[in-house]
């Protein structure tokens, strides 16, 4: 089958990338089981299919007859749990993420739907506002809100779990990340005071839930004004909710300055409030989350292809000691 068709491969800067698709068998299979998957739905590829090889995925962009094109995805065994989890998530939170037509896990394989613009693509036509940041992150934080009582399930998926409570030994597995002497310096130097902040947080009570971990504009779909559709879910840990605002919080900063953050955090903390919990005791816990999720995103990086070397592994190491040097910083809320 595969000689039968056209393919374009793009490997983005990571020219010397070692992925299961240099190996023969495994790209037949792949495109077998995709062309099975659209066969069971009544579905046939049409065109060139466009592959996507980074050292953390091989995503493969197939066109299909009479609709829109389809996604098939290939994880690393790090994060193999993405497919189970996306279908879980498509039961547990419908319309909130992409619901797959296929999945095999023992593989590491999934297949998708197109989930329609990528926030990014709308935010570059200019056409947005600050409002748009606020309806996005008011409505992952309901996803959050939603997914705690199936906290257990997700981490049956094979979804690392990250306790507040565990982060200090996260810091300590990862101190070997690779830093100038004196930011390695003043990060040992912060290490006492991580078990107060992170006891603090969890004193807090906000019970834990699923973190994306890297919620870009790059990693959400805006199928129409108000509609946000997450995906991506590979770097994601169960963890403090409150972890996720700081990747999106930071990208509005850059858009809309300083005053966006407020009513960014308490747009995020609607779903929250109720419970018990006071407006300042949800506030704090923004602030040290802010801070915290640095190790939690530090945590997720790595989940490459075992063969993964060379580029790729000096790239994840750099965006490791980016998220260390995070701590040093004084949140911005």
């Amino acid at each position: 089958m595969l000689g039968d068709v056209p393919v374009v491969v793009d490997r983005g800067r990571y020219q010397d990338a070692v992925t299961p698709w240099e190996e023969r068998s495994w790209r037949t299979d792949a495109l077998a089981w995709t062309a099975g998957a659209l066969a069971g739905r009544g579905l046939r590829p049409a065109g060139e299919w466009r592959v996507r090889l980074r050292p953390w995925s091989v995503l493969v962009r197939v066109p299909v007859e009479g609709r829109d094109a389809v996604w098939f995805k290939a994880n690393p065994p790090a994060s193999a749990f993405e497919g189970p989890l996306t279908g879980a998530l498509a039961r547990w939170v419908p319309g909130r993420v992409l619901e797959p037509l296929a999945v095999d896990a023992r593989r590491g394989w999934s297949l998708l739907p197109d989930g329609g613009p990528l926030f990014r693509d709308v935010l570059a036509r200019g056409t947005t506002g600050s409002g748009a940041w606020e309806e996005l992150v008011r409505q992952y934080a309901a996803v959050q809100h939603a997914l705690t009582p199936h906290t257990p399930g997700i981490t049956r998926l094979g979804v690392p779990g990250v306790p507040v409570t565990a982060l200090p030994g996260v810091f300590d597995r990862i101190d070997g990340t690779p830093l100038p002497p004196h930011e390695r310096e003043s990060l040992r130097k912060l290490r006492p005071r991580l078990p107060d902040w992170c006891a603090e947080l969890s004193a807090l009570g906000v019970p834990d839930s699923l973190d994306h971990a890297d919620l870009r504009d790059g990693q959400v779909f805006r199928p129409g004004p108000g509609r946000f559709t997450f995906f991506d879910w590979g770097d994601a840990i169960v963890s403090h909710p409150f972890a996720s605002l700081a990747v999106p919080a930071r990208r509005a900063l850059e858009e809309h300055g300083p005053r966006v953050l407020p009513r960014l955090r308490d747009a995020y903390l609607e779903p929250w409030t109720g419970a018990g919990r006071s407006t300042a005791d949800l506030r704090r816990a923004v602030s040290l989350a802010w801070r915290l999720s640095a190790l939690g995103r530090a945590a997720a990086y790595g989940r490459l292809f075992p063969t993964a070397s060379g580029a790729a592994g000096a790239a994840t190491a750099g965006a490791a000691a980016r998220c260390l040097l995070e701590l040093l910083d004084d949140p911005p809320l």
